[in-house]
């Protein structure tokens, strides 16, 4: 406590250590005549040695202030230099065990001092003396100057500078004491006089020797598995300065070795540098973590236990023992730090607890670092019980709380395990591959929750990135069940995933620790992610794929029952399996049942190939995602899709249990009997009274009126016109039942022929600037392979290359040019105004075919092109529909089977659906011709259905199949 006097003339300042007032400095006339650090008597507690003559006194702290110190060396004696770089670390002869006999003696006790010299030479450095009562004799005082000096620790020595008259007898009496003391040390042969007196050599950490072999030493050598060890120095509350002083490590040559120790379990604040340029300054409450730890540790020989190292090998991280209680809780308890999660990992599991109860208590009072702590706030409720509806990866589940009912998916929340981080699935489509272990953790997680009761406690909520400049909050929490306490340390136990590296102020399960014991245990046994053997992936068959799938097709048949897990589902009746008896993954549909169209997923939204939603379509996909998603069912393959999808029977539950989900679909009104399969008389009985049930009782999609199937609401528009008989070519061939025509004889083609070659014959063949619009006729160049001809095309589409696409509109044939060197402005008596596109849209009536990507697809526009490519044909025009001409084609006459009947028969084509026929049929006027050919398709799809050619080869198509 500094007191401040003033006067014309004279400034005072006062410092109070212990009970006495002494004078600082005094400043008169501004001439400093004198600075006084200590009074002339007086007592202070000992906070450290230097060395065996001097020490460091601790005065009383001034209210919220830091205590003054002071360094006290002893009166006309001299002791052996201690070891230091500027020594090479080697102490003078007896040096080191005259510095600990004076800190085993006082360090940490109140002693009594008597001041000789201070002033402005020395700095803040005082001469005098120190007494300490006898421990023989407590009603007398040991001069610790002179007892050093008989211990042969210290040497007297002839003080320089002039002495007081009034002290001059005092002095006397002192030197007199110390010259007897000394003779009796030299007699005795005590200390530095003795024949060999201890010269120690410091040996530091990464230098001198391997701070691993430290630690592995201390396990093996010494008592207990700890080593005694001195805290020469305090960088802040969470790291020392140590200094191994154990005789067990003697023999292995590692005593007096000099390391760095991070304090195990805790990181504080820290200290500042004032040497750096710029200095750096101290974080918060990193001055009071530091002082309340060297008031307790510093210079205290105490037993360390040694766990390992930090990542640079040179700090070893350990657990310091002291008598009166744990040194890391009561930093913690009183936050001046926090628990520090690697550090943590290395400790034993029963001793962490003690340290989060401590700074749980900290938080809660927000002491020190815990200022402005604030519990976590949670969008939703702490804790609640709900079923697992699907596990989305090795840590992530997706739970439908109870009470809630399942007919969306926002309906479901997503949670993730606190405090673990499971191996990560790869990306396909950026060629990242999965990471070991992925797979396995995902399907142990689960087997032990999928469609169980869980209970959830939420710990914590993230931001989680999702995207560019998207985030998503999510929950994460602890995961129970009936059998498991914790699913995220069964997994971790398993070596099936990790604890998460949390920040030290982060917020972390409530049963982290025994996810970290967990760990360890699985680390010790090699388990999972931890084993150094090799990762060997299993290889799953995709047979997703159509060309595997058609291949693969005749094993899942024979094969008869067969256990599945639905790994996707698509729709209410369409799954993706994964067959674990063949190791494949699977396309799955219901043979006997159609569900309606889903929701699209954002995905097929993005990419423009989403497929508008039907009614109840996202209430059957929700039932399917209860009910049998991951889940083990039974499936019966009878067949498979020319996309590669199989198609059968699926069965869910076991024993009496067990039932055939197309039934249950079908009962709930949620999906519908193939009519295909009730026209053909191939639907069980069974299905066909389910959904009469279903109908009566108005369930599901029964519930709204319902749209017949040869009366459709939304029908095409299409332009009447009498059926004729007309003479053509093929002008070009776009698929199997898709080509462009011109009409033998038509006028218009002669003209607009000839009109071109003029158009050709005076512009030439250099483009010319002219408006490119979607829509727009223009001149396009085309080469004929005789020469470049100009011809009218219309503009489709510009690409992103800054091109067009264009059609050749009397040709029906398309080509991508580049406006600058390929399109010039159309002559206006040369529009499709005056004269009409020649090349007319047709379609082979009735008929569908494979698209032209499919080998069937192409195998049909070969036996199109054969059939009808540079012949006269004959063609009966039954009308327009969405600008299109559908047309029965012969080779012959019209009495002869047409080509429509040939390709379906052949397999490559097939007729469509059966309401789609009856409303051609009824829009073209019930034309005799139109029922004709729908009766000769219709026998000749049989006949190639039956002898399985062409798209036949695998059984029926679904209806799923048909788009």
């Amino acid at each position: 406590k500094i007191h401040a006097f003033t006067s014309n003339s004279t400034c005072k300042a006062v410092v109070q250590i212990g009970p006495t007032k002494r004078i600082l400095f005094t400043n008169k006339q501004r001439n400093i005549k004198m600075i006084s650090i200590l009074p002339a008597t007086g007592s202070a507690k000992v906070k450290s040695v230097l060395s065996g003559d001097t020490v460091v006194l601790l005065g009383r702290a001034a209210e919220g202030g830091k205590a003054p110190e002071v360094t006290f060396t002893f009166e006309r004696v001299t002791a052996p230099r201690m070891a230091s770089k500027a020594n090479n670390n080697v102490d003078d002869p007896e040096a080191f065990p005259s510095r600990e006999w004076l800190r085993n003696l006082c360090v940490g006790k109140t002693v009594f001092f008597e001041t000789r010299k201070q002033g402005a030479t020395a700095g803040d450095r005082v001469y005098g003396l120190l007494f300490m009562p006898d421990p023989s004799d407590k009603t007398k005082q040991w001069n610790l100057s002179v007892e050093s000096v008989r211990r042969g620790f210290c040497i007297p020595k002839v003080l320089g500078g002039d002495v007081d008259t009034d002290a001059a007898d005092e002095s006397a009496g002192y030197e007199s004491a110390l010259q007897v003391a000394y003779k009796e040390a030299v007699s005795n042969r005590a200390g530095v006089h003795s024949d060999k007196p201890l010269v120690r050599k410091l040996m530091n950490a990464g230098d001198e020797f391997e701070a691993m072999t430290l630690v592995n030493k201390s396990k093996r050598v010494c008592t207990g598995g700890t080593v005694k060890c001195v805290i020469e120095y305090v960088f802040d509350g969470s790291r020392f300065r140590c200094l191994v002083t154990d005789p067990e490590l003697e023999s292995q040559g590692l005593i007096y070795g000099s390391f760095t120790l991070i304090l195990a379990g805790v990181s504080c604040p820290r200290v500042g540098n004032p040497r750096l340029n710029p200095p750096t300054p101290s974080e918060p409450f990193a001055e009071a973590a530091r002082d309340f730890v060297e008031l307790r540790l510093l210079q205290r020989e105490l037993e360390v236990t040694l766990h390992g190292c930090d990542k640079s090998g040179v700090c070893l991280v350990g657990t310091v023992h002291h008598p009166r209680g744990n040194i890391s809780a009561e930093i913690l308890k009183n936050g001046l730090g926090r628990i520090s999660d690697w550090t943590v990992r290395m400790m034993s599991p029963g001793e962490v607890p003690p340290l989060r109860i401590a700074e749980n208590a900290a938080k809660r009072a927000t002491l020190g670092v815990f200022e402005s702590y604030k519990p976590p706030v949670l969008t939703g409720a702490s804790e609640f019980m709900g079923t697992v509806i699907e596990v989305t990866s090795g840590d992530t589940l997706m739970i439908l709380p109870n009470g809630e009912t399942y007919d969306a998916e926002s309906k479901l929340k997503k949670i993730s395990l606190a405090s673990l981080r499971a191996p990560r699935a790869g990306n396909e489509r950026t060629g990242k591959p999965d990471e070991p272990f992925s797979a396995e953790c995902k399907e142990r997680l689960r087997a032990m929750t999928i469609g169980k009761s869980v209970k959830v406690n939420v710990n914590y909520e993230r931001e989680i990135p999702m995207g560019p400049n998207a985030t998503e909050k999510r929950q994460f929490g602890t995961i129970s069940t009936k059998q498991k306490a914790d699913i995220g340390e069964v997994l971790i136990s398993e070596g099936l995933a990790t604890t998460q590296r949390h920040r030290d102020d982060d917020e972390k399960s409530a049963r982290y620790d025994e996810l970290v014991a967990a760990e360890s245990v699985a680390t010790a046994a090699k388990k999972g992610v931890h084993s150094t053997s090799e990762y060997k992936k299993k290889t799953v068959n995709d047979l997703t794929d159509p060309k595997k799938a058609k291949t693969y097709a005749g094993t899942l048949q024979r094969a008869g029952n067969t256990k599945a897990i639905v790994d996707y589902v698509f729709n209410g009746s369409r799954f993706k399996l994964f067959i674990p008896s063949e190791n494949c993954y699977v396309a799955f549909a219901l043979s006997n049942g159609r569900c309606p169209q889903p929701s699209p997923s954002a995905g097929a939204a993005s990419r423009g190939k989403a497929k508008p939603a039907e009614p109840f379509g996202d209430a059957s996909k929700c039932h399917s995602r209860l009910n049998v998603l991951q889940r083990q069912v039974e499936i019966v393959c009878t067949g498979v899709t020319m996309g590669g999808v199989m198609t059968g029977d699926l069965y869910v539950g076991q024993g009496a249990q067990r039932r055939d989900y197309c039934i249950e679909l079908v009962a709930s009104g949620l999906a519908t009997v193939d009519q295909r399969k009730i026209d053909y008389g191939e639907a069980p009985k069974v299905l066909i009274d389910s959904q009469t049930a279903a109908q009566e009782n108005k369930l599901g999609i029964w519930s709204i009126a319902q749209v017949k199937k040869d009366e459709p609401a939304a029908a095409k528009v299409f332009d009447k016109a009498d059926s004729k008989i007309a003479e053509i070519q093929i002008s070009e061939i776009r698929s199997g039942n898709h080509f462009f025509f011109r009409v033998n004889g038509d006028e218009s083609a002669k003209v607009i022929d000839d009109s071109m070659k003029i158009f050709t014959d005076t512009n030439g063949t250099n483009a010319a600037p002219c408006e490119v619009k979607v829509g727009k006729v223009v001149a396009a160049l085309f080469d004929d392979g005789a020469s470049n001809s100009w011809y009218r095309a219309k503009v489709l589409e510009k690409t992103d290359k800054g091109k067009v696409r264009v059609l050749f509109i009397d040709h029906g044939n398309e080509a991508v040019v580049s406006p600058a060197s390929h399109l010039r402005p159309l002559d206006m008596s040369l529009g499709t105004d005056q004269i009409p596109a020649v090349a007319k849209d047709g379609k082979l009536v009735f008929s569908k075919v494979r698209p032209i990507e499919e080998d069937d697809g192409i195998d049909a526009a070969r036996m199109f092109q054969g059939m009808a490519w540079g012949k006269d044909l004959k063609a009966r025009l039954h009308g327009e529909a969405e600008g299109q001409v559908l047309v029965t084609l012969y080779e012959a006459d019209t009495d002869s089977p047409s080509i429509n009947e040939k390709l379906v028969s052949e397999g490559l084509a097939r007729i469509g659906k059966r309401y789609e026929v009856y409303d051609i049929v009824n829009r073209m006027g019930n034309s005799d011709s139109l029922g004709k050919l729908a009766k000769d398709l219709e026998a000749a799809q049989n006949s190639a259905r039956k002898s399985r050619k062409g798209m036949w080869v695998y059984g029926e198509i679904p209806e799923e199949d048909e788009d």
